[in-house]
């Protein structure tokens, strides 16, 4: 909604944190961008309150922070996004406050503003937005180069056993025998996990409604709030099961090599990378699984956010137990 000089601000749909008019207003006086003219939510993702603000200075993304993001990691992301910025990786960049703090408090909780980042995401991804995707990864590969920063990969391979547990349950009311399949999954992957892969900063949520697009090129990345220090081609590894699969679990070759193609234009894999590519996969579709069939109950009731179907990641988990070769798309 777009509000005249001199209007009120009117009330706003609701995400996880329903933010008033007054704290709102509070809260923007400490920085520099001038009055707010319009603010609603976004119906996008399902770890943070995320709000479309415009004042007289532009547009912006105002994200409250919920649920899984930690406060106290808080500045390891957005130290790396101002990073990738600074050194010309197209993302969100943090804006400091009047005093230069990027992280401040919004109803009771943290809350940060970025810059508006131009361009779409596309809901079904072509081969050329596959490539494109690819090199952007690479991109942001190359451009986390020598940031200091450090965080661990909490939902990484040794996570998911203990975070899939408490959830055999659902697995099972989801799909009969499905528990007993995820059990097994989860003890190849433990005995078959390569170690000694280039590492470095990943996204490790590398999904096309986190990338965008102008005229089909790739324009830039957000939500970083998954980022840690990985394996780069578990990265990848993600990517691939996020952008090359249909919704039915059916594997796109294609879609697959123009990523990896794309990927290779600005780094290129070792030989020792490309042989892990098909586990690196499976694990990766593991994670999603997980921690989608976490949320699958847990959304709270009226939110705009929808949880994302587990059982889709249970699909690409089959096919990848069925022996989907990743390094045979890489050829």
């Amino acid at each position: 909604m777009t509000l005249g000089a001199g209007s009120p601000i009117t009330r706003r749909v609701a995400v996880y944190t329903d933010i008033t008019d007054e704290a709102l207003e509070a809260f923007l006086a400490r920085y520099a961008l001038g009055r707010p003219r319009a603010f609603k939510g976004i119906a996008e993702g399902v770890e943070n309150s995320n709000f479309l603000l415009e004042t007289d200075t532009g547009r912006y993304i105002l994200t409250v922070y919920e649920r899984r993001v930690r406060q106290e990691e808080l500045p390891f992301f957005l130290d790396l996004m101002q990073w990738l910025a600074a050194r010309g990786f197209p993302g969100a960049l943090p804006i400091a406050d009047r005093e230069g703090r990027l992280l401040n408090s919004l109803e009771a909780k943290p809350a940060a503003i970025v810059a508006f980042l131009p361009g779409l995401s596309v809901r079904r991804p072509k081969v050329t937005h596959c490539g494109e995707a690819g090199e952007g990864l690479a991109w942001l590969h190359r451009a986390a180069e020598g940031f200091a920063g450090r965080r661990t990969n909490d939902l990484g391979q040794g996570a998911w056993a203990g975070l899939f547990a408490p959830h055999a349950a659902a697995a099972e009311a989801l799909e009969p025998g499905l528990a007993a399949l995820i059990a097994r999954d989860l003890a190849d992957l433990a005995r078959l996990w390569p170690a000694g892969l280039p590492e470095g900063i990943v996204h490790a949520d590398f999904f096309p409604d986190n990338v965008f697009f102008i005229d089909d090129r790739f324009a830039g990345a957000i939500d970083f709030y998954f980022a840690a220090w990985d394996a780069l081609a578990y990265d990848l590894a993600v990517a691939l099961n996020a952008w090359c699969f249909t919704r039915g679990g059916v594997f796109e070759a294609a879609k697959a090599r123009a990523m990896i193609a794309g990927y290779e234009r600005r780094r290129a894999l070792s030989s020792a990378e490309r042989a892990a590519l098909p586990i690196l996969a499976r694990g990766a579709a593991m994670r999603f699984f997980i921690t989608r069939l976490a949320d699958w109950g847990a959304t709270p009731p009226g939110s705009l956010v929808q949880p994302k179907d587990p059982l889709e990641y249970a699909r690409k988990l089959d096919a990848h137990r069925r022996g989907l070769s990743l390094s045979m798309a890489s050829a």
